[in-house]
């Protein structure tokens, strides 16, 4: 530095911090003092601006997120599963599949146990989920409850990806056995 110490002392230990021997030394705080002062002149008339540091975002901060995974850094260091799940996801464009497996998957959450219990999710075409039902009473009281259900599909997975629940009722056995089948009534015919 171009400054020297206006303390007068131009010994040994002038701008060091140590004292001399004989006690003619400046004192080590105020050495420490001065040439703290002198820096922060410097830097002033350098445009500088002394102070704390900031704490803002550093190279090593981004080193220790990348390290962590949690940064999208393209090194090697692993990442958060859940994370490149999702960018899996949404690269190969199954977004709209993923959340129609949310419908089919949390059907007992989005309706209820009970009526879980009854009715099942068949399949989904477009923005047509299929349903069927054990019984006709189950199959009337979720006709009835339809627009209650597309309410909560559209909270739990979002809006517009069901529009129309297609209800069926039960299946009835089929009468048909073997390869051959005479038309008519089948087990109901009275035969005249």
């Amino acid at each position: 530095m171009s400054d020297e110490s206006t303390s007068g002392d131009s010994g040994a230990g002038a701008g060091t911090g140590v004292s001399n021997v004989g006690g003619t030394g400046p004192e080590p705080v105020s050495a420490a003092a001065d040439a703290l002062a002198r820096a922060r002149a410097n830097a002033r008339a350098k445009g500088l601006r002394p102070g704390p540091a900031d704490r803002r975002r550093t190279a090593g901060d981004a080193l220790a997120e990348r390290r962590s995974g949690t940064g999208d850094g393209a090194g090697r260091d692993p990442r958060l599963v859940g994370a490149e799940v999702e960018r899996l996801v949404s690269s190969r464009g199954w977004d709209s599949e993923v959340q129609v497996g949310a419908v089919i998957g949390r059907w007992a959450t989005i309706v209820g146990p009970e009526v879980a219990q009854h009715v099942q999710p068949l399949g989904f075409d477009a923005s047509v989920l299929t349903v069927q039902a054990d019984s006709t009473a189950w199959a009337t009281q979720v006709r009835l409850l339809t627009h209650s259900i597309l309410t909560r599909i559209e909270a739990e997975v979002g809006e517009g990806l069901v529009t129309e629940i297609v209800v069926r009722g039960p299946a009835a056995p089929s009468w048909r056995k073997g390869r051959l089948r005479a038309e008519g009534r089948g087990p109901r015919d009275t035969y005249g």
